[in-house]
């Protein structure tokens, strides 16, 4: 790993508020002379070359897209991102690429990617008249095969740190690129259960009736989640209890936990006026607000201490071990809500940094509540150097090819994700993400507007039964790749690119993933045949289910269950 300074860097950028940064520098192999950099009027651009057949990954959280080779990418912050533009939940600003190397850019700006675009040059005169008629044909006919150039832009800044990591495989270098954020997340085991987020409207006997009815029907949650009906306000929060809704918390708190089971509060960062934190954090804000709520500037220690005091006296020492933190990224460009770029933050950052940093100093204010209970909860933002952090994203969309994309996404950039069930539609819906959510890192069935169990009406509760043990089953597999992931930043879920980085058809495989280094999983999206094309890296492999063996290459598998390979040598 290499550090490189391009021009002045800006003073606020991800690794200032990295607790654990911890950069070794060693030799590497890579041409740092064949980076270009200068500054422009936008901000600054670097650009190198990008060999014909290397292949491009990662930039965060990418729902929409996988292999980014030939497209152009904003890294902003989007709750609701409707193309493969880049725009995402958690977008980094790290890419890596099959010729064994990754670049980190240290910086909190929307940063535009171009992943291998043609310069300007003198071309020979060569005539390109092939009739095409369809718009996709016609697009890929224009691709270039040809070394071409990676241009990176950032607005505003002058200059940029980036460091240049090396490895034999994706999965190497990424290592590498956790561990310089200090290593993986460190989570219970409790925290790898099923968990079940009640609807927003429930009551506390409502709460505790679910826990009895999980109990009677051998339904195996480990995790209660309460939704924003808990709080007196919500949009924007007061982080106090309702008191038509939970006019016994205490006693439903102590009820839950008695029955064995952890409690997971939902709430956002726009602190309303009612709220017993609203005057001390009100001149630690930015100037602007959100849902008539003020928006505490975690970039600075008092926010984050005052915050974080609340939450430990009045939620975790009452029994709360888990949060979701919603709303934490930007919804302007789909949405009315969030705050402006132009917004400013005592701590020195502007809105676009804020909002690329939102999420992240969020989960350390909520870390400091917590003290030494661990966790694994949520979150709807994260960027840079983010691993250390117990929390997984989600999102508010919906598609589930989708979700299975960001299942494989995930682990290129030192994130976690969840590709959490809600509602269906009908039961082969329902089963089918079920399926994915049971085999991926954090297990959840978010009924947060739904007055019913999602499955009732469908006569599948045996089939959803099956599926919770099996998830219970797996949990002390993905315990002890948990532990790697702490220990060495080896993601627990990857794409098989990562691993098999050498072998070309891996290269856009975007619905298979490599799960706690012993199983290879391709979920069959829920709007899809039961049926699909498994690919098989080299070695053999055995069915999960049946014990069938099978070798290297590609192989239809049509089933109801889920396809899953166990890794033979």
């Amino acid at each position: 790993m290499k550090k490189i300074t391009l021009g002045t860097p800006e003073k606020i950028v991800p690794s200032m508020f990295c607790k654990g940064f911890n950069y070794t520098e060693t030799d590497i192999k890579y041409d740092v002379s064949q980076i270009s950099f200068k500054e422009t009027a936008r901000g600054c651009l670097i650009e190198m070359p990008l060999l014909e057949n290397e292949q491009v990954y990662g930039f965060g959280l990418q729902l929409k897209g996988f292999n980014h080779k030939n497209h152009k990418l904003q890294l902003r912050t989007n709750s609701d991102p409707c193309a493969n533009t880049g725009d995402s939940h958690a977008p980094v600003p790290f890419f890596v690429t099959t010729e064994g190397y990754g670049m980190y850019f240290d910086s909190a700006r929307y940063m535009e990617a171009h992943c291998g675009y043609g310069k300007n040059k003198n071309r020979e005169k060569v005539e390109n008249n092939t009739i095409i008629a369809t718009a996709e044909d016609l697009y890929k006919k224009c691709g270039l095969h040809e070394t071409t150039v990676m241009a990176i832009e950032i607005p505003v800044a002058k200059g940029v740190d980036i460091y240049i990591i090396e490895g034999d495989s994706i999965t190497d270098i990424v290592k590498q690129y956790n561990m310089l954020a200090g290593g993986g997340c460190d989570v219970p085991e409790w925290g790898l259960e099923t968990i079940y987020r009640c609807y927003a409207k429930n009551t506390d006997e409502q709460v505790m009736a679910t826990v009895d009815r999980f109990e009677e029907k051998d339904l195996p949650f480990g995790i209660i989640g309460l939704e924003p009906g808990w709080q007196s306000s919500s949009y924007s929060c007061s982080y106090v209890w309702d008191k038509e809704r939970f006019p016994n918390y205490e006693k439903m708190v102590k009820y839950v936990r008695d029955k064995g089971y952890h409690i997971n509060l939902w709430e956002h960062a726009f602190v309303n006026s009612t709220s017993p934190i609203y005057e001390a954090l009100h001149d630690y804000s930015g100037d602007f607000e959100v849902w008539k709520g003020i928006i505490p500037d975690f970039g600075t220690d008092k926010a984050q201490e005052i915050f974080a005091d609340y939450h430990r006296k009045a939620l975790v020492e009452l029994g709360i071990d888990g949060f979701k933190l919603d709303e934490c990224d930007n919804s302007d460009f789909v949405h009315d809500w969030s705050f402006p770029n132009c917004t400013q933050f005592p701590s020195g950052m502007d809105g676009e940094q804020y909002h690329q940093m939102f999420g992240t100093l969020y989960m350390q204010a909520i870390m400091k509540a917590l003290g030494d209970n661990k966790t694994l909860s949520e979150v709807r933002n994260a960027g840079a150097l983010a691993a250390p952090y117990p929390f997984v994203l989600y999102s508010d969309l919906y598609n589930h090819k989708d979700f299975i994309r960001g299942v494989v996404n995930s682990g290129f950039s030192g994130i976690l994700w969840t590709p959490e069930l809600r509602d269906a539609r009908t039961k082969k819906s329902l089963i089918r993400r079920l399926q994915t959510v049971v085999f991926s890192v954090q297990a959840i069935i978010n009924a947060w507007y739904c007055p019913t169990i999602p499955w009732e009406g469908f006569d599948c509760e045996d089939e959803v039964r099956d599926l919770l043990k099996l998830r219970e089953r797996l949990i002390p597999m993905l315990k002890k790749a948990f532990d790697e992931y702490r220990d060495t930043g080896k993601p627990p879920v990857r794409a098989l690119v990562m691993d098999y980085t050498d072998d070309e058809n891996t290269y856009n495989i975007d619905d298979e993933y490599i799960f706690c280094d012993s199983l290879l999983v391709a979920p069959i999206a829920d709007t899809d045949p039961d049926e699909r094309d498994v690919y098989l890296p080299c070695g053999e492999w055995r069915d999960f289910w049946t014990g069938e063996v099978y070798t290297q290459g590609t192989h239809h598998i049509a089933t109801e269950n889920i396809p899953v390979f166990e890794k033979i040598r």
